[in-house]
């Protein structure tokens, strides 16, 4: 970890030194260059090791901020933000287009090197496949954003004509990021060869799951929003050149990548429930020393994180104040809420084990154990006792009730103070690989067997304390297979950045972001008529009958429809003016 750390100032040292004239090419005598840098291969590895730096993570890193990425304002949780709103408007500046350049550029300068060096090729070929992989994922990181983008694979000075040129289309540009993967994942070690000092670098199984990440965001992007969001390439955005049929393809490869993750990678679900009573999806999130649990279970325990960032409470503190941000932002909505099953596998609206919300500590019983490793009473951190939780209105937070500890530290103001959170941050992990073989498998065969969710999602469910989906209990309780597979991947990577890209290539992000927002159900509770514990008052928009587990009922409205706009065109961020005046060939984004 100290490598990838103390590498921060030397990457910067070197990525900014290309020049245009002749007499600038020339190797100063007094100072690193390019050119003089990269002589052996722990030259290559030093540079490589600040790639790890440059993903979004806890910790700040050219003004990115890790709660752009945390789904915040999503129909999962109960604060709105702007983003899910449909407010996005068009920026005069914008880092998150600025950034990844920045660190393609590296990447393009290690490969520079990495083709001009003289030594033995073999001995770097872990770091030219590392600033590969950075590449893809930089590229990829363009595309969820902006869709088709320039494809940049030179170290380009002023005078480059990539600098002025037009947009590639998201076809050429998934095309390079399938590239770059696959040339990479061949020369990266296995995660079990690689040794105690160099955990968290690039392992094979990483690559191969990230590259998984790609397709199957591709592949049911081209099956549910196919062109729509594309634009001609003439008047407005980067047009469809090299649009194709892959969606068959693309699933069978993560069929086929994910298998092999999940059967030779050596990863594990962190499944700790019988020492943790239950609450391993609370812990692992914030999983720092010994003192991180009750436990006394340390980082060496996690098997699950196949990607991650590393974070160190003596090295590197997250630094984002972030278990005061997240109580309040990922609060959970109504629909949230009622969205974890049963203990006997139901949905609230079809158990009878469901309690119902009388007491406000009902809802809470018989659930999903990631129901209560997320969302508990603060104060106490355990289910709410009668009169503990007052709906006294939005202040700091939603309103909403509810309050969320996931990513929270364990005794937050004694173990963690604030901004001295050192968990690690999960860029991919194991779970997730689970969730996108299941996914995958439906979506390509409109079915999947018992066997198949057997050693995928039904892993997932069995840490959560529910019994395993079957095609039978699907069929026998009027459920439907895909829905649930979704539903697993909501619950599971609940603020893990992946509910606006799911609701995205899912084609549903206007149904669904355009749904009211809702907190606390009112009627037939605690809280009605009982102003010691609730104010009408406080809450502008009121309540609104809505769908629960025990029928329709009035729940507390947050956010009403009325104040919801988010249409197809903002599956795509627009294109800042500072880059179209820059480039006048940047085309922006179509309806912006």
């Amino acid at each position: 970890m100290k490598n990838i750390v103390t590498t921060l100032v030397l990457s910067s040292v070197l990525l900014f030194t290309s020049c245009q004239s002749d007499y600038l090419d020339l190797e100063p005598l007094d100072a690193q260059t390019e050119a003089s840098y990269f002589k052996t291969p722990a030259n290559f590895k030093a540079a490589s090791n600040d790639f790890y730096n440059k993903m979004v993570s806890w910790r700040s890193v050219d003004g990115s901020n890790i709660y752009n990425f945390m789904d915040f304002g999503t129909d999962l949780t109960s604060l709105s933000q702007e983003e899910g709103r449909g407010n996005t408007v068009e920026a005069v500046s914008d880092i998150y287009w600025r950034n990844p350049y920045k660190y393609i550029r590296a990447n393009n300068i290690l490969l520079n090197a990495a083709d001009k060096y003289q030594g033995d090729k073999a001995a770097i070929a872990q770091y030219v496949a590392a600033a590969k992989f950075f590449r893809a994922w930089h590229h990829f990181f363009l595309l969820k954003r902006y869709g088709g983008v320039p494809i940049v694979t030179t170290v380009v000075d002023i005078n480059d004509e990539v600098l002025y040129g037009k947009r590639n289309s998201r076809y050429e540009v998934m095309n390079q990021i399938l590239k770059d993967l696959s040339e990479a994942i061949p020369d990266l070690p296995l995660e079990q060869n690689i040794s105690g000092a160099d955990k968290g670098h690039l392992s094979k199984w990483a690559a191969e799951a990230f590259k998984a990440r790609v397709l199957l965001y591709e592949a049911t992007w081209e099956k549910y929003v196919g062109t729509t969001t594309d634009g001609d390439g003439i008047t407005t955005g980067a047009g469809s050149e090299g649009a194709a049929a892959n969606t068959t393809a693309y699933l069978e490869e993560v069929i086929a990548l994910t298998k092999d993750v999940m059967s030779n990678g050596g990863y594990q679900l962190w499944n700790y429930n019988s020492q943790l009573n239950n609450f391993s999806m609370y812990y692992l999130f914030n999983l720092e020393d010994a003192g991180s649990n009750p436990a006394g279970l340390d980082k060496s325990t996690n098997k699950e994180f196949i990607l991650y960032n590393k974070y160190d409470f003596g090295l590197l503190q997250a630094g984002t104040n972030l278990s005061h941000t997240v109580g309040s932002r990922l609060a959970p909505s109504r629909k949230f809420m009622d969205m974890f099953l049963c203990t006997d596998g139901l949905p609230v609206d079809k158990s009878p084990l469901f309690q119902g919300y009388v007491k406000v500590g009902d809802e809470y019983k018989n659930r999903d154990y990631r129901l209560t490793s997320y969302f508990v009473d603060l104060t106490t951190d355990a289910i709410p006792v009668s009169g503990a939780i007052k709906l006294f209105g939005p202040g700091g937070d939603s309103g909403s009730g509810y309050a969320n500890r996931k990513f929270r530290a364990y005794k937050y103001g004694t173990y963690r103070a604030a901004n001295t959170e050192s968990a690690d941050y999960p860029q991919i992990r194991l779970a997730e690989v689970y969730l996108m073989y299941a996914e995958a498998l439906y979506e390509l065969n409109g079915s999947i067997t018992d066997a198949q969710l057997n050693e995928s999602v039904n892993l997932i469910r069995q840490r959560a304390g529910l019994p395993a989906l079957t095609n039978a209990f699907v069929a026998a309780n009027g459920l439907n297979m895909l829905d649930e597979i979704r539903r697993e991947r909501a619950i599971e990577l609940f603020g893990e950045n992946s509910r606006y890209d799911d609701l995205k290539r899912w084609g549903i992000a206007e149904q669904v972001l355009n749904e009211p927002i809702l907190g606390s159900v009112i009627q037939g509770t605690d809280y009605q008529g009982n102003s010691a514990i609730y104010k009408p008052a406080s809450y502008p928009y009121g309540e609104l009958s809505v769908a629960t587990g025990k029928g329709n009922l009035n729940a507390l409205l947050l956010d009403p429809a009325a104040n919801r706009n988010f249409q197809r065109k903002h599956y795509l961020f627009p294109l800042s003016t500072t880059q179209q005046q820059l480039n006048t060939k940047l085309l922006q984004n179509p309806g912006y």
